[in-house]
């Protein structure tokens, strides 16, 4: 109960209290009328239109006195009926303070219990907020990370294809450059091979030119010539063992006189010279020699 409604209770109360006191203590209280019936008679006689009179004048009196009775009990209820009636709207007034105060309170806790409402959904909406930025800014780092780490891939693979495309290029270039010697070497090798076989064919073909020469000088020594001969040749097939050993002799063209008389002479000489170097008595050993008899 608030401090104004207590107040107007108390005042409301107290002048009940005051005039109920006073209807109590302050009517006039009319002065009661001695008679005596029973008295004795006194020595004087008081006359008796005195008596009456009296009479008179003490009856008027009394219903003076009843009519300012009833009028103070008329006036007693008029105000117990408007204290009854300020009471009761006093009272009214009261549960209507009550009631205004019951509803405020009831408002002011409504009002308590939307804003705790509003602010619970505040902070729900705020703690929702910072969870979806929470989850965000995870997924941001997360994307960057992914994007950190993609580029940090991208350069490796691209940091890989250079090395790999440096590589191969080395070794490409490596390659040229060992086919490049290779070739260079196998030209020199060539070039030294068909030196080689260039000296060696002049080798053996001078061996060939001296051991022929050779040939024709034995066959010359056991050939025995007349002057028919001369100016004439005969080209001739020897077959030799590797040892010089002529295993045959034969006519090949030529003059036939020639001929038969260097058969003949090959013959007789048996061996003819040869030369120990393989290559050189593979041309020999069938050879066709051409020969003409010499005349001093």
């Amino acid at each position: 109960m608030t401090v104004p409604l207590l107040l107007s209770v108390a005042l409301h109360l107290g002048v009940v209290i005051i005039l109920v006191a006073g209807f109590k203590f302050s009517p006039s209280t009319p002065e009661a009328m001695e008679v005596t019936l029973d008295a004795p008679l006194s020595e004087e006689v008081v006359p008796q239109e005195e008596i009456v009179k009296a009479a008179t004048v003490d009856k008027a009196k009394v219903e003076q006195q009843l009519e300012e009775i009833r009028a103070a009990e008329q006036q007693r209820k008029d105000e117990i009926a408007e204290l009854e009636r300020r009471a009761e709207q006093a009272k009214r007034q009261r549960e209507a303070e009550q009631q205004r105060q019951r509803e405020l309170e009831a408002q002011q806790r409504a009002e308590r219990e939307r804003l705790a409402k509003e602010k619970e959904a505040a902070l729900k909406q705020q703690r929702e907020a910072e969870r979806k930025a929470a989850e965000a800014e995870q997924r941001r780092k997360a994307e960057e990370e992914a994007a950190r780490k993609a580029e940090e891939e991208r350069k490796r693979r691209e940091a890989e294809e250079r090395r790999r495309e440096e590589e191969r290029k080395r070794k490409e270039a490596e390659e040229r450059a060992r086919a490049e010697r290779e070739r260079q070497m196998q030209e020199e090798l060539e070039r030294e091979r068909e030196a080689r076989a260039a000296a060696k064919a002049r080798q053996v073909q001078s061996e060939l030119g001296k051991y022929t020469n050779l040939i024709k000088a034995t066959i010359q020594r056991n050939l025995i010539s007349d002057s028919s001969m001369q100016g004439k040749q005969c080209v001739v097939n020897i077959r030799l063992a590797s040892s010089g050993f002529v295993i045959s002799v034969n006519r090949v063209s030529g003059d036939p006189g020639v001929c038969k008389a260097t058969e003949n002479a090959v013959l007789k000489a048996g061996t003819l010279p040869v030369s120990e170097d393989p290559e050189v008595f593979a041309k020999m050993k069938d050879i066709n020699l051409t020969f003409a008899p010499e005349f001093n």
